[in-house]
């Protein structure tokens, strides 16, 4: 098994950067999810509500970020807020940079702010998780994998169905491996995974939303692949696919990944 892409969603719900090598920390992936689009109440706007997200293509730089080339500065001495990343998760603090509210409003047509986690070590992980774990603006965890044989057996499923294909994209992942078997990643839970010369726990399997079912290139909406998930993945913890992992690296320490590099199942 190896690692066959790398991904990182520099604002949450906005377009993906490929990579080549990615350094990992505590929290996740470097630059992954550290800035969110919020609504006037505080709470995190994604796909859910706006696909037109999927436009927005963001481009970290030193000190702050291209946005669609609107230049935006971290705002380290930016108003606080205290926000949620959904409206059912704890609040925690970040900062907001007030120069992008017009830009970001006028591009999704509704009221918005930008914000900033400039302190990685406020949000701690929920569930499945130890103490000291902490993860960024992404859902729930650090990291997201999935497999291409899993992708492969649902685009069979589709094709069964009459519909489309659709790519991985879809999913917004992470880490993406190729070489296992269809849903190996099932058993992993609970263990440790080495991806590379890098350690990450396997905490917890992925349960999906509409947001699979939006083109990560137009913004279009679909029906699938939710509804062939539906049919085939459906568990008490919800429609899955792809696991979570939490990265098994003390605070300080970082590590890096790279495309190509063999990945391997731990006990």
């Amino acid at each position: 098994m190896r690692i066959s892409s790398l991904h990182t969603y520099p604002v949450k719900g906005c377009h993906r950067l490929d990579h080549d090598a990615a350094r990992v920390e505590p929290w996740g992936l470097a630059g992954d999810r550290r800035w969110m689009i919020i609504d006037p109440d505080g709470v995190g706007i994604t796909q859910r509500q706006a696909p037109a997200l999927t436009g927005l293509h963001a481009v970290p730089r030193p000190g702050g970020l291209l946005l669609n080339g609107f230049d935006i500065a971290e705002p380290e001495d930016g108003p606080k807020e205290t926000l949620r990343v959904f409206s059912s998760k704890p609040p925690l603090t970040a900062r907001l940079a007030p120069a992008a509210t017009g830009f970001i409003s006028g591009f999704l047509g509704r009221p918005a702010r930008l914000a900033w986690l400039a302190d990685t070590s406020v949000r701690p992980i929920q569930t499945h998780s130890q103490p000291g774990d902490r993860v960024s603006f992404a859902d729930g965890y650090p990291l997201l994998l999935t497999s291409t044989a899993s992708l492969d057996a649902v685009n069979d499923w589709l094709l069964e169905a009459g519909d489309e294909p659709v790519p991985m994209t879809r999913f917004r992942p992470n880490v993406v491996i190729t070489g296992a078997r269809p849903w190996a990643e099932d058993d992993w839970l609970g263990h440790r995974i080495q991806l590379g010369g890098t350690t990450f726990r396997a905490a917890k399997s992925c349960s999906r939303c509409v947001v699979t079912t939006v083109d990560q290139e137009t913004g279009e909406v679909g029906r699938q692949p939710l509804r062939a998930l539906g049919r085939h993945r459906r568990y008490d913890d919800g429609l899955l696919f792809g696991i979570n992992l939490i990265p098994d690296i003390s605070p300080g320490e970082t590590e890096v990944i790279r495309v190509g590099e063999s990945s391997l199942a731990l006990s």
